[in-house]
């Protein structure tokens, strides 16, 4: 369990529930829609949504994730913005005002959230208050949210609290949520795919 003190390496969250992680990426990349902006979360479920995202059309993707950036930056018809500001060594991802500032002048047609909990009481949590305030600004900057997390993400609660489920428009998880847990927090308003 992630708490205040203490959060897992992205090289860490790479070798976990990789299968499950794969299959909450592809689902969650379906629901891009017609948006042409962007912004892809730091951790490893976002950097397999960006490798999911289609390269057949133009895209511009916002991250704070070195790895993401990296992820698509020779890809043909993605345009990469990697938001500025201190790198967190853990997570290789951009952090603090310069981060926030950039990313509030930015009109987003969909977030690609990740959370180290989320609960039906508490919402979407973070341990690191810095990084809290990135993903907080992108669900503002962002007309849709949608959080993507494996099944063992649910009913955890860390430090910071940077969103409430309600603001999401969707969740994707995968099947070993079980459907009656789904449905409690469809109940809060974002539609819960399962995969």
């Amino acid at each position: 369990m992630e708490s205040a003190g203490f959060e897992t390496t992205l090289a860490f969250r790479a070798t976990s529930h990789v299968p499950e992680k794969r299959r909450i990426a592809a689902a969650a990349a379906e629901l891009l829609g017609d948006a042409e902006t962007v912004f892809v979360d730091e951790g490893f479920t976002p950097q397999l949504i960006a490798e999911a995202l289609p390269r057949d059309r133009p895209l511009t993707v916002v991250t704070a994730s070195l790895p993401t950036a990296g992820v698509l930056a020779e890809t043909e018809n993605v345009s990469v913005l990697l938001l500025g500001g201190r790198v967190r060594s853990g997570t290789l991802a951009t952090v603090d005002h310069w981060t926030t500032r950039m990313l509030a002048g930015f009109v987003i047609d969909l977030a690609y959230i990740g959370a180290n909990g989320i609960s039906r009481e508490r919402g979407l949590t973070t341990p690191d208050p810095a990084v809290s305030e990135v993903k907080a600004q992108a669900i503002r900057s962002a007309r849709r949210s949608v959080f993507a997390g494996a099944h063992t993400k649910f009913g955890a609660v860390s430090f910071c609290r940077f969103a409430e489920v309600g603001a999401l428009e969707a969740i994707v998880t995968s099947n070993l949520l079980p459907a009656a847990e789904a449905h409690r927090y469809s109940l809060l308003g974002p539609q819960v795919i399962r995969v």
